[in-house]
């Protein structure tokens, strides 16, 4: 079995770049680059680490079943913590679907990432605290229950500009984390 190609194979199916996966699991491009073209090897550890990031289980990795899971468990979801930003990936592999669910959760004063313009939809749903919404030069102020609905022609961003930890549901469609 070609590790190397089968790690990219999926890496493509998601729809990441080398970039995207190395910073998901805290990995050069380089290295994700030399696996990719069997020049090296990942220990277990880091190879399960990888197929984490890509949604993927050891087991089914080096399973010939293509069943396609659809009920995902907390231990299935992944994070990536960013000082007061935390986003959860809460479908693993989301990257092949037209959807990427996340969770996004802010630390008082915390931005999220800037996004550009994209072709497609955002919705966000706040769960607790309150936000700002930045499409562009317009604000717009969000609490606890408010929900919102883009089709990105500008950069974008959150904010929370509360004084308490703040988080909102995001779906992204293509996905866009």
């Amino acid at each position: 079995m070609e590790i190397g190609e089968k790690l990219r194979e999926l890496r493509i199916q998601r729809g990441l770049t080398q970039e995207d996966l190395a910073d998901r699991c805290e990995l050069s491009k380089g290295f994700i680059s030399q696996v990719e073209r069997e020049l090296a090897s990942p220990s277990i550890a880091t190879l399960k680490d990888m197929l984490e990031c890509l949604g993927v289980t050891l087991k089914d990795f080096f399973s010939d079943d293509s069943g396609e899971k659809v009920v995902f468990q907390p231990q299935d979801m992944f994070e990536k913590q960013d000082g007061n930003l935390r986003i959860t990936w809460l479908v693993p592999d989301a990257q092949k679907n037209s959807m990427e669910p996340i969770l996004l959760e802010l630390g008082p004063g915390c931005r999220s990432y800037t996004l550009p313009p994209l072709e497609g939809e955002e919705f966000g749903y706040v769960l607790r605290g309150q936000m700002t919404l930045v499409t562009g030069k317009s604000r717009h102020k969000l609490k606890k229950g408010a929900s919102f609905c883009l089709h990105p022609t500008a950069t974008h961003y959150i904010e929370n500009t509360g004084a308490s930890p703040a988080c909102v549901l995001w779906v992204s469609t293509p996905p866009s984390f």
